[in-house]
């Protein structure tokens, strides 16, 4: 993930993209399912809670630890923490440096696993990783840069050995990256090809890009891919917005024919104008086409930021999400780090972040960058995650619907001081509490039983989820007295 400073969007739209935050278009991504309004009561808003865990040079995960049972520690203790904040998804990344977290077909295992690339370390990492997240109930993203292979410290050192499956002439080499040429119709069929490999033999949630296209500030010599593949394309740079186009939707509909309930995410820069215009990130287009389910712009500057105001970016990308569900990255690593502004010193600007999110219709869940932040709480922001997060979130439905609607839970009573009801399929119960019918009732647990104890005098409700976070109707509200 970048830390990006950007010029600012004139600040004359302000109000006007702030007050035009509405849903976007319709289209096959179908908007968050809601509890329906007639039962008359108050429903929290649903949310998807998530975390990066980066393992690109071992930055979250594993941290330079290269035993299987202290991995798999270390992996575990970031999932307990997960479950007491009440987060209920983590973006994973599995494919950082042209590698893989699983035997592939593709790409070498990563080195951040072994600290040797190509190295088998005796276990199968992701499907442990999965098993255990989804064992919490949190959901697995398989995060994804599409295009790096590797990075050096300068053009004197020498970048690692392709994979055998590599053609030299697939790549691009710059003085301190190499990445997959993104003209090339072999590349966009790799990609497309790793992401098939990985939801056909894993039970990830979701697949997620970053915010790293075309590399940023680098000379690019494609002139002669545009003379070979560029026919009615005006200019170089539409060219290659054109190519990431053709990335990003090949990736969107092999999603949808191998594996249609992989939820497909990005992660942009903040700035729209700079993803178009540097990166060659279209995104907008990638909303309106509808070929991501979920965007998740990285606004990790403070509320009122020179270049990259959050307020102002949150507006921009509400008024830009049309099709795609909008969740919001936060710049968790900033709080408390001597180095960023005065507002990060304190842990009031994330919950200033939160009330704008929270009040935005649109948004539909955060993302913290990054997981070893959590455990360093500098300036109490932990703590004030948790205060946000202090009661469970029904996460929110995104993507296609491959499950029978949930049916309602029935026979919904209070028995001996328990609350009992009856569900029938796969699904998981979301008991809500309300101590007052006219306010905002609050999630009390999702189980996947059908009873809970309950001594809270106020009223109680029931729904169902399906594996989609499809919700039911509620039941109607029962009182204990």
């Amino acid at each position: 993930m970048k830390k990006n400073n950007l010029h600012l969007v004139a600040v004359l739209i302000l109000a006007l993209l702030l007050n035009a935050c509405k849903k976007g278009g319709g289209g096959t991504t179908p908007d968050p399912v809601d509890p329906p309004v007639e039962t008359g009561l108050v429903f929290p808003k649903k949310e998807m809670r998530a975390v990066w865990i980066a393992s690109v040079y071992g930055l979250d995960w594993p941290q330079g630890v290269y035993t299987m049972a202290n991995q798999k520690q270390q992996y575990i203790n970031y999932l307990e923490k997960f479950k007491q904040l009440n987060i209920n998804a983590i973006y994973f990344q599995v494919k950082g440096m042209g590698d893989a977290f699983y035997n592939s077909a593709y790409e070498p295992w990563s080195a951040s696993i072994t600290g040797t690339r190509g190295t088998d370390p005796g276990y199968d990492v992701l499907k442990f990783m999965i098993d255990e997240a989804h064992a919490r109930d949190i959901e697995f993203h398989a995060w994804m840069n599409p295009y790096r292979i590797a990075t050096r410290a300068n053009s004197g050192s020498a970048f690692p050995a392709l994979h055998s499956s590599v053609k030299p002439e697939w790549v691009m080499d710059f003085p301190t990256i190499r990445i997959y040429n993104p003209a090339l119709p072999e590349v966009r069929q790799r990609l497309v090809d790793i992401v098939k490999e990985t939801i056909t033999k894993y039970d990830v949630d979701g697949i997620h890009f970053d915010d790293y296209f075309y590399p940023e500030g680098e000379t690019f010599s494609d002139q002669a891919d545009f003379t070979k593949y560029g026919a009615g394309i005006n200019t170089i740079q539409d060219f290659r917005r054109d190519n990431v186009n053709k990335a990003i939707k090949g990736v969107y509909d092999a999603i949808v024919a191998t594996k249609p309930g992989v939820v497909f995410s990005v992660s942009p820069a903040p700035d729209i104008n700079k993803n178009f215009n540097t990166l060659y990130a279209d995104v907008k287009k990638w909303n309106q086409e509808g070929w991501v389910d979920v965007v998740i712009p990285q606004l990790y500057q403070e509320i009122g930021n020179q270049y990259n105001d959050f307020q102002l970016r949150l507006a921009e990308w509400t008024n830009n999400s049309f099709k795609a569900a909008l969740m919001v990255g936060h710049g968790f690593y900033k709080f408390g780090d001597a180095t960023a502004p005065a507002a990060f010193q304190s842990s009031t600007e994330l919950q200033r972040q939160f009330d704008l999110t929270r009040l935005n219709k649109k948004v539909v869940g955060n993302a913290m960058y990054s997981a070893k932040y959590l455990d360093l709480n500098k300036v109490g922001i932990t703590d004030k995650l948790a205060a946000i997060y202090k009661d469970p979130a029904v996460m929110p439905f995104l993507g296609r619907s491959v499950a029978a609607a949930p049916v309602a839970a029935t026979n919904v009573r209070i028995e001996s001081g328990e609350l009992k009801w009856n569900a029938s399929g796969s699904v998981k119960s979301v008991v809500y509490y309300f101590s007052d019918l006219k306010k905002e009732g609050k999630v009390l647990t999702i189980t996947k039983g059908s009873s809970i104890s309950i001594n809270t005098a106020g009223y109680y409700s029931v729904s169902t989820l399906n594996i989609d976070n499809q919700e039911s109707k509620p039941s109607e509200a029962i009182e204990k007295k």
